[in-house]
């Protein structure tokens, strides 16, 4: 059983998070639970075909959990899919599907088995098969909301086949009857009981979801003894009182209910767009039920990795992004796709945040020629001298008054020393020129040059340019 989230947001989806839906695949089979705006398209990315989808559970109807469904069963039809799908939710989910398929023209190929639960139930076993079911209970949400548990049941223990051979089982039919747990009586009328070859039966996995809801007993129930415990957080412990006035859970919620069902992994999910960093609603979970985990979207979760793994593989992958490192990063790094000085471009990084600028180079300046003036004109003075900081000004290099008076008075008269930092500072290519100026013939005390060359102006380029080149 491997678990993908495919939406981990609350209500509003942001720049890394998608509406609510969480994918269960089993020995081939997918099972949707909720199925938020995007949610067949996350399925894609991570790997999951959507004409495996045995069943789809809605549990409420908040819009940010179903407003994906309708598109979904649309894709069905135009992929001529022939099996039977079951939908399960709450009353008016029938309704609500065949209105819409109604209104759009969709006459569907395949047939949809409803199921609807009242707000008046207890408890329900909502689908029933042979190798596992699922069975639902009411939330404590502002709107009538299910939790769901899906449950393998219980497989047959291993079969000792030398035993058996020596107690003289050597059919196939005497074999499949003992491992079903009946008891077989051979030819010659010796009865061989199926405890006495057959182990132990091996519990099956099992997946609680629950979301949308304050704590609650029914959701203890869900989750006992669950190897994975699906619960929205979506707020903090600071925002308890929020959270119970909308019908939500805190991070400290969902680690209450993992003890005392005694859950073997909680993953939580269903932030809520204020936290940009979830690793906030982690520590607090942790603080009370550690085997904790963030629901990542498009990141699998395996009840049994060692055989699990590899047999889901995400076709993408999405980074986390934030305020500091949306920004756009130097163009030369991101556009020229080249190395200066053996370091790697941003795209071998792949992070804004660790570049290193060209004005933080090792050897600790920048100089004008290697950036400014390059033959393609490229990077233009404008990117270092008009910051709307101010950190890096015109003065630095061409105005400061100070600047020959300071090494003139360090060295005492030493022309060597006047002479290489006069020329470093003066010596300089003209702005738009891919030719340097000539040392020999340059003349400090030429005002009108200086002037000139003080007050070149280049159009700065907008800032929306730079996001066409993602």
């Amino acid at each position: 059983m491997i678990i993908v989230p495919l939406g981990v947001a609350s209500a509003t989806p942001t720049l890394t998070r998608h509406l609510p839906s969480v994918a269960l695949w089993r020995e081939g089979s997918v099972f949707l639970f909720d199925c938020g705006e995007n949610a067949q398209m996350r399925m894609l990315q991570a790997g999951l075909k959507r004409s495996k989808i045995e069943a789809i559970f809605i549990s409420h109807f908040d819009v940010d959990h179903y407003s994906g469904l309708i598109g979904l069963l649309a894709t069905f039809q135009l992929q001529r899919r022939e099996k039977s799908l079951h939908l399960i939710g709450p009353e008016g989910l029938k309704t609500y599907v065949e209105w819409n398929l109604k209104f759009a023209g969709i006459e569907t190929s395949f047939t949809i088995e409803f199921t609807e639960v009242d707000e008046k139930f207890e408890h329900a076993i909502v689908l029933d098969q042979e190798d596992y079911f699922v069975e639902a209970r009411p939330l404590e949400h502002n709107n009538f909301c299910i939790g769901y548990r899906f449950q393998e049941k219980d497989k047959p223990g291993k079969v000792d086949a030398d035993k058996a051979k020596e107690l003289g089982v050597i059919e196939d039919l005497h074999f499949k009857a003992l491992k079903a747990g009946d008891d077989v009586t051979l030819d010659d009328g010796t009865l061989v009981e199926s405890s006495m070859i057959v182990g132990h039966p091996r519990i099956g996995d099992s997946f609680a979801y629950i979301t949308d809801t304050e704590y609650s007993a029914n959701s203890v129930k869900l989750a006992m003894n669950a190897n994975i415990l699906y619960h929205e957080a979506t707020f903090g412990e600071n925002l308890e009182e929020k959270a119970n006035t909308k019908g939500h859970s805190t991070a400290k919620d969902a680690a209450r209910v993992a003890n005392e069902a005694k859950a073997k992994l909680l993953v939580i999910g269903h932030f809520s767009a204020r936290y940009t960093n979830p690793f906030v609603l982690l520590r607090e979970a942790r603080e009370d039920f550690y085997p904790t985990w963030l629901a990542s979207e498009l990141r699998p979760i395996f009840t049994d990795p060692l055989h699990e793994k590899g047999i889901i593989q995400p076709k993408v992958y999405l980074k986390e992004v934030s305020e500091e490192n949306s920004k756009p990063a130097p163009r030369d790094h991101r556009q020229s796709g080249r190395t200066f000085r053996g370091r790697r471009t941003s795209s071998d990084r792949g992070s804004f945040d660790n570049r290193r600028r060209p004005e933080t180079r090792h050897n600790g300046y920048r100089t004008h020629d290697r950036y400014d003036q390059r033959e393609n004109g490229y990077r233009s003075q404008d990117r270092y001298e008009q910051r709307e900081d101010g950190y890096r000004s015109q003065d630095r290099y061409e105005q400061r008054e100070d600047r020959g008076v300071r090494y003139e008075n360090r060295y005492d008269g030493n022309s060597r020393y006047q002479n290489r930092e006069r020329d470093s500072f003066y010596t300089k290519r003209t702005y738009g020129s891919s030719q340097p100026s000539n040392r020999s013939n340059h003349d400090p005390n030429n005002q009108d040059e200086n002037s000139i060359r003080g007050t070149k102006h280049i159009t700065p380029r907008p800032r929306y340019d730079d996001y066409d080149r993602f």
